[in-house]
């Protein structure tokens, strides 16, 4: 063999191991969005059970359950929130986050979403827009947003306030 037909050969199957990795990394990709929609299509038939008993699991192996719905009208957002802010909670929807204020008290509620899926819409929020969070109970609070901002998680921090009911959707 020349060194030519040794160099073809070895920047063929250059080629096809790129493009292969490159194939399963889009698979990987795409699964978050592949499970991502029928994920809320079952939360939101656990959302409608939950008025007649708390902790309605999604689906039977599920260890979340819906615990609020989070609307923002003028986006046309319409999501279930799940209990707790955990990878494999947040890959079916966004999640309370548990060491947060519960949504129904007088303090900082947070709620959390992956920036590439549930939570994308944050990139276009404005302030002055309304985000709604309709309770278990079926109650409505209604929430005008006040700032968005960019921060390095390392060095910003949420103040919980305690004097008013806050929602903070972070991603």
């Amino acid at each position: 063999m020349t060194g030519s037909r040794i160099k073809t050969k070895v920047m063929t199957l250059l080629v096809v191991a790129l493009v292969l990795f490159g194939l399963w990394q889009w698979r990987s990709g795409a699964w978050i969005y592949l499970k991502a929609e029928p994920a809320q299509a079952l939360l939101q038939q656990a959302w409608a059970a939950v008025a007649d008993q708390e902790h309605v699991p999604p689906w039977p192996w599920a260890d979340t359950w819906p615990l609020a719905k989070l609307t923002i009208p003028s986006k046309n957002i319409d999501l279930i929130v799940l209990n707790g802010a955990y990878g494999r909670t947040l890959a079916f929807g966004p999640g309370y986050l548990e060491s947060s204020a519960a949504p129904d008290s007088i303090e900082t509620t947070i709620l959390t979403g992956h920036r590439d899926t549930y939570f994308r819409f944050l990139v276009r929020l404005q302030p002055g827009e309304t985000i709604r969070l309709q309770q278990s109970s079926r109650r409505w609070l209604q929430f005008t947003v006040r700032d968005r901002q960019v921060v390095d998680s390392r060095r910003a921090w949420i103040r919980p306030d305690e004097d008013e009911r806050h929602v903070g959707l972070v991603t």
